[in-house]
């Protein structure tokens, strides 16, 4: 695999991982013990921490590029072993 396409596909994974990561350790202002700001939604978090998401967002997306990277060598699932019409 080229180095590019790795690359492109750790991005992916990146940004796919970022949808996963967001929910983990939000507090909204309630939870917080803060007063709410007038017209801020209940659901919506008290701080963001962009610096934490990212740290997390690179941890979760390495761990499962390397998953799919080990696969691509070692070749555990291919399409033939997904090939159920045989």
């Amino acid at each position: 695999m080229k180095w590019q396409s790795a690359l492109a596909i750790y991005l992916l994974f990146w940004a796919f991982s970022v949808f996963l990561v967001l929910p983990f350790g939000v507090k909204t202002s309630e939870e917080a013990g803060v007063a709410m700001v007038p017209g801020q939604a209940q659901s919506a978090p008290h701080e963001f921490d962009v610096k934490r998401v990212m740290i997390r967002t690179t941890i979760v997306a390495s761990l499962l590029f390397g998953i799919f990277l080990a696969n691509y060598i070692f070749g555990w699932v291919t399409t033939e072993t997904l090939d159920w019409v045989n």
